[in-house]
């Protein structure tokens, strides 16, 4: 149709949402799929999380908000990120969102105009470029490579920035790589950041997924000068397994959070009402759900990291967070959406294609499921490998 905005035929659907949606189809059917698709833990929401949404239903709590948020949960995210991520924010610096993905979009609205350039590290999460895009700005993206852990160097950022270059984006821990950015790393991408003015939108919505020695950071507390260009997205769908409740938020420097509150109040007006209350109650109640949920996605971690380095003749980087395996798979021959189409239709495997990420050569394998799925799934994905 002539109608449909140019910008809409620019974006790409989602293709992790359509790898899950193709698995949940074939499941409805019937199909045995062995699942290492998903972007969202196994378990179910904590229950004292469910009973604070009910009982805010019950009290009648399910009219409108300020578009930020309500004001106890803005609080408690304050309080969160002075005690987390040595962040001081004000509450009203806060404005809780419908998912982190919002959040982004939220982010990414408030700064870029027409023609502006947003530099994303590849391999990305999937939306980055399509958010760019739909706010009439220009993805420039950086390949990183498997020597340096999947991570943009401060000269790889500086060697793409032009005049144009009006954002940064950081996801770290990050999806697909599991890749983390330690503070040096952070630092220098910081000076570089700081030299031009670059808005850093820095998306942490994996921070509580990191194992052994490894520490997440907030690039916002480092300093002053990069509190100051920094718009910090996090929310409950990891930490809490709550995706499907759609709770983010940015915490921002006042002018970008102000017009971050604006976006809001125009689009979605406030997030949902009872899901705020679960969320309040999902940062005052005991925290041990994160810590257990953690353990156990180590012991995958590193029981799918056995199982694929046992393969000949395809390579991975350790995850040092998140949930992710990011395999690559050039030696196989075949692109990514081939491989996978193959995957799921002849083993009965899904896996969302490195192309997704933007990057061709290479695969995502999540391990949040069942060790029973990820064992059977490994031993039909090393049987292709070998096919292959």
């Amino acid at each position: 149709m002539e109608s449909i905005s140019s910008r809409i035929l620019e974006v790409t659907p989602s293709l992790t949402l359509a790898v899950t949606n193709q698995t949940k189809a074939m499941l409805a059917k019937g199909e045995e799929v062995y699942g290492l698709a998903g972007g969202e833990p196994e378990v179910d929401t904590p229950e004292h999380i469910k009973a604070a949404a009910i009982l805010a239903i019950q009290q009648g709590k399910t009219k409108y908000t300020p578009a930020a948020g309500i004001p106890e949960l803005r609080e408690a995210l304050a309080a969160k990120l002075i005690a987390d991520n040595d962040l001081a924010y004000d509450a009203k610096q806060i404005c809780v969102t419908n998912g982190a993905k919002m959040a982004c979009f939220n982010a990414i609205l408030a700064v870029v105009e027409e023609g502006d350039e947003v530099i994303i590290p590849t391999p990305y999460w999937v939306s980055y470029p399509e958010m760019v895009r739909l706010a009439g700005g220009k993805p420039v993206l950086v390949e990183t490579k498997e020597s340096n852990g999947w991570k943009m160097t401060a000269e790889q950022f500086e060697a793409a920035m032009t005049p144009a270059t009006k954002m940064v984006i950081l996801n770290s821990p990050s999806n697909p790589t599991g890749a983390i950015y330690t503070e040096k790393e952070l630092r220098e991408i910081g000076e570089v950041a700081l030299s031009e003015d670059i808005v850093i939108l820095s998306d942490e919505i994996y921070e509580k997924l990191v194992y052994g020695e490894n520490k997440h950071v907030s690039i916002a507390s480092l300093s002053d000068d990069l509190y100051n260009l920094t718009i910090t997205v996090n929310g409950f769908s990891k930490a809490y397994s709550m995706t499907g409740w759609r709770l983010g938020y940015t915490a921002a420097p006042k002018a970008l959070a102000e017009a971050i509150d604006k976006i809001q109040s125009h689009t979605v007006s406030n997030a949902t009402t009872f899901a705020q209350y679960g969320g309040l109650a999902a940062l005052q109640g005991d925290q041990t759900f994160i810590s257990d949920l953690r353990d156990e996605y180590d012991v995958k971690r590193q029981f799918v990291l056995a199982r694929l380095r046992a393969i000949n003749n395809i390579r991975v980087v350790e995850p040092k967070g998140a949930f992710y395996f990011f395999v690559y798979t050039g030696q196989l021959g075949l692109k990514s959406m081939n491989l996978t189409d193959k995957l799921l239709s002849r083993y009965k495997v899904a896996a969302v294609p490195g192309i997704a990420f933007g990057y061709d050569e290479g695969i995502r394998l999540s391990y949040c499921t069942t060790l029973d799925v990820l064992n059977e799934g490994l031993t039909r994905f090393e049987q292709f490998c070998r096919e292959h």
